[in-house]
């Protein structure tokens, strides 16, 4: 049995895959390095990568090009002074800001369910998230193989397509932002398909699953229908068996609801999400303001890089 760890990526255009592979990469690697003093962890590494089927052009590096607006700004690179990787401390105003999510949480479901806001929520998505919005407004794309077909299930093929192979292996998912979307709603199809099929481990980072919306789209699509509260409660998908890892920093404004836990029932194998904030580091260096969204921070922060150690172990 050999551990691989899959990746897959989130909104908006991005690098070459290759070059988009390598950073994250790095990035972990930096991270095990750093924060848990694994220096050759030689692990197999599996990039999904489904930009492609959604821009034509992917984003470059060419400095003779940087008026472009397909330039790359925020690139990976290794941060030079390892105490800026600092674990995130859960304070008093973390706990207040879960529990007024919550109270937001709960208001905007009501509002969705009573006064029929779904033209505002997508009109909303198509202005902030365009990548989202198309794939709830299950638009049509080209696939690998060339042929149209509906935006949702390309790109859950795409994973799946990578998944399936590995079932034998010992397997760590990491979801970024829109990706965890697409991941989750594979693996819920991957349950009905093949119910023996076993994730190891399932690590959200950077994800909107928290966001009423996002689990309002969930709940629809799965046909859950129950007039009591903690029945609507969508889960952890069937074939996570070990663990679901959720890491958000509370300045991630994609992240806005950083605490799943009380949005996802735990599975029949008692996998539940597990919470924890983090202090997402990246800074572009073409940019000079920090993006707390950005994937190659999360992918090098300490409580990342201690659970990406214990399933190598």
């Amino acid at each position: 049995m050999e551990k691989v760890i899959v990746a897959i990526h989130g909104l908006a255009n991005k690098p070459p895959r290759d070059e988009l592979a390598d950073g994250w990469r790095r990035a972990i690697v930096e991270g095990l390095a750093k924060n848990a003093g694994i220096v050759d962890s030689g692990f197999r590494f599996e990039m999904v990568y489904w930009a492609d089927l959604m821009y034509k052009y992917s984003m470059h590096r060419d400095a003779n090009f940087r008026a472009d607006s397909l330039y790359n700004k925020e690139p990976y690179y290794p941060v030079a002074d390892p105490d800026v990787l600092k674990e995130y401390k859960d304070g008093f105003i973390d706990n207040v800001r879960n529990g007024l999510f919550d109270i937001v949480g709960d208001t905007l479901d009501v509002f969705k369910q009573k006064l029929g806001v779904d033209a505002l929520a997508d009109w909303m998505l198509g202005r902030l998230l365009k990548d989202l919005n198309y794939y709830y407004a299950d638009r049509r794309i080209r696939g690998r193989n060339g042929a149209q077909g509906s935006t949702r299930k390309i790109l859950r093929k795409d994973l799946l397509d990578v998944l399936k192979p590995l079932r034998d292996d010992k397997v760590l998912l990491i979801a970024h932002s829109m990706g965890s979307i697409i991941a989750y709603d594979a693996l819920r199809d991957l349950g009905r398909e093949a119910p023996d099929f076993e994730l190891d481990t399932l690590v959200t980072i950077g994800s909107p699953l928290g966001v009423p919306h996002v689990k309002a789209k969930i709940i629809e699509e799965r046909n859950y229908h129950s007039a009591e509260k903690d029945a609507d409660r969508v889960r952890a998908p069937t074939v996570v068996r070990g663990a679901w890892f959720n890491f958000a920093d509370r300045k991630d404004p994609v992240a806005v609801d950083a605490h799943l836990a009380d949005d996802y029932q735990a599975n029949a194998s008692k996998v539940h999400v597990r919470d924890d904030l983090v202090s997402n580091d990246y800074i572009g260096p073409e940019v000079g303001k920090p993006n707390h969204h950005k994937s190659y921070g999360y992918l090098r922060t300490p409580e990342f890089s201690r659970r990406v150690a214990e399933f190598l172990k």
